[in-house]
């Protein structure tokens, strides 16, 4: 009997230390605390991102005549290289074709059909497709050209504490912090929303910043809106060790719970 008083009062201790450590301060899973100072707040800060090395660009054009434009646009079906030292003409493929793009060199130059190597790293889509317009207008290519210029890379990555972690593609070039983490499936419970992580390289230089999206002045830094190739850490909370102990003693529980049932029955039948 007094083994029984025991094993009861255990059970009753391990219960208690259960129910008392899983009970979690709600406002950790929750966004944009407190009150919004909206003169602050109210006016968007988007960056046109800029061109890196390793984009892939889109580039169309326009212009009076279509012939024109058309011939400008074609791509070469050959490119004329030396194979060797026999000085004869080899099959290449060309800096473009049709629906892959034009991938920016490690020098941060594209080469585009009649007009060569064009410096696009830095710039932003509008400042390369005003001086794409320029060299099509300089070397009397076309006349009133309008050039458009997109990302076909635009992607970020997403690892840590989401429930989807991955690297995903984004039709549009501006993507907010929230919508990305949406498209991950969200933070888990375990992640820290007071301090996550946006890696971004700018001309070669790695930029780190924290973000704290459990406040509303995550609207106001610049780092709000995420550019092609920004990377999103996620920390995990020491709650995640906790619950990982409150599994190990819930299964003590349930051995200890068996065990007591055994110990009943053995007292019933004894």
């Amino acid at each position: 009997m007094i083994f029984m008083q025991r094993l009861f009062g255990i059970l009753l201790v391990i219960i208690i230390i259960i129910v008392g450590s899983s009970c979690g301060n709600v406002k950790n899973l929750q966004y944009v605390q407190g009150a919004f100072d909206t003169a602050k707040l109210s006016k968007v800060q988007f960056t046109d991102p800029v061109i890196q090395t390793g984009d892939l660009l889109g580039i169309n054009l326009y212009s009076d005549d279509a012939k024109a434009t058309a011939a400008v646009m074609a791509q070469p079906t050959t490119i004329s290289a030396l194979a060797g030292n026999s000085g004869t003409a080899s099959t290449a493929t060309p800096a473009a074709t049709p629906g892959t793009g034009y991938l920016v060199n490690q020098d941060g130059f594209i080469q585009l059909y009649k007009i060569g190597m064009i410096k696009a790293a830095g710039m932003t889509k509008k400042q390369l497709a005003d001086s794409l317009a320029q060299r099509y207008v300089t070397l009397d290519l076309l006349k009133n050209p309008f050039v458009e210029v997109r990302f076909l890379n635009y992607k970020v990555t997403l690892v840590g504490e989401v429930a989807h972690p991955g690297t995903y593609s984004f039709p549009t070039e501006k993507i907010n912090i929230f919508e990305a983490i949406s498209l991950a499936g969200d933070i888990t419970v375990f992640g820290k929303r007071n301090n996550v992580k946006v890696v971004r390289e700018i001309n070669g230089v790695r930029q780190f910043v924290e973000l704290d999206l459990s406040k509303p002045d995550v609207f106001g830094s610049p780092y709000y809106y995420l550019q092609q190739n920004d990377m999103v850490i996620v920390d995990v909370t020491k709650n995640k060790a906790a619950v990982n102990d409150q599994v190990t003693v819930r299964n003590i529980t349930v051995a200890a719970s068996i065990l007591a049932t055994i110990a009943i029955f053995i007292n019933i039948f004894k």
